[in-house]
């Protein structure tokens, strides 16, 4: 089960469609641009490595955005034209067409810059807070357990953090309750090194659409297919019926989209910078 529709076939829009026909775990995945049927280019190339790769994820293209009508979830990636990320006021006019359409799927945005749009979407057009959201925090989080892998000599894989805020200046790592090979981050590192490593993030952000990509994948089945596992995502907070903030908290995901915002553990300085990066640009 599964069809998603993603908005936008360049760099980032492509990668995610072939990030989930790898995983092959949706039905369909739908590429969507108007530009010279590079979506439709996309979607062939992709169908015909599946002998290759072993999926049965069916991979479609479109120019159309009324044909993600009927998605489970739709995902919002880079225009095919400059591989430039749906954003701003164009992106608020993708979205406004979207729900134009009759579109009530809850919307992944899989780039690094839609954070804002995440805001729009809430302030201007009123769409429900748990209904849209961010998966680039996850890609910074995988970013981050790589580098703490080198400083370990081992396996990112065994590394557990939480990102929150609002990357890259604002960014909060809760080294505190992050985890390696089942043990305390902060008995295995030395402090100077976890500095070190927080110091950068500014360079590590925005994450590559590959990156970018499997982030959001794994955010996209989650929200389509039910988990039990925690992400780091862009959403919009609760700061009053008028305002809104969005930056990224870890959220429980389900068919709705954020079905529960998580509180992580942070030291009283960290939870100071969460709460400064959740005063910075607001929506009203």
């Amino acid at each position: 089960m599964g069809f998603i529709a993603i908005v936008g076939s360049g760099a980032l829009g492509g990668a995610v469609a072939q990030a989930l026909a790898a995983r092959d775990r949706v039905t369909e995945v739908r590429l969507i641009d108007p530009t010279n049927q590079i979506a439709r280019g996309k979607a062939l190339d992709i169908q015909q490595s599946a002998p290759v790769d072993s999926f049965s994820t069916k991979i479609t293209g479109a120019e159309s955005i009324e044909s993600a009508v009927g998605a489970d979830v739709i995902v919002i990636a880079d225009a095919a034209a400059g591989n430039a990320e749906h954003a701003g006021e164009a992106g608020l006019g993708l979205l406004r067409s979207l729900t134009r359409g009759g579109s009530r799927a809850p919307i992944v945005c899989a780039g690094a810059a839609q954070a804002d749009l995440i805001a729009l979407a809430v302030s201007e057009l009123r769409l429900p807070r748990h209904s849209v959201l961010g998966s680039a925090p996850l890609a910074l989080e995988s970013a981050l357990r790589a580098l703490v892998g080198i400083a370990l000599d081992g396996s990112a894989v065994e590394v557990s953090l939480r990102v929150v805020g609002l990357p890259p200046r604002a960014a909060v790592v809760a080294w505190e309750e992050a985890t390696a090979y089942g043990q305390p981050l902060a008995t295995q590192v030395p402090p100077h090194v976890i500095a070190g490593i927080q110091a950068r993030i500014p360079g590590l952000w925005p994450p590559g659409p590959y990156a970018l990509a499997s982030a959001a994948a794994r955010v996209i089945e989650a929200v389509a297919l039910g988990s039990r596992r925690r992400f780091s995502c862009f959403v919009a907070t609760d700061s009053g019926p008028q305002r809104v903030s969005v930056c990224a908290m870890p959220v429980e995901l389900g068919p709705q989209g954020v079905q529960r915002v998580l509180e992580p553990a942070l030291t009283t300085q960290e939870r100071t910078s969460l709460g400064n990066a959740m005063e910075g640009p607001r929506r009203t």
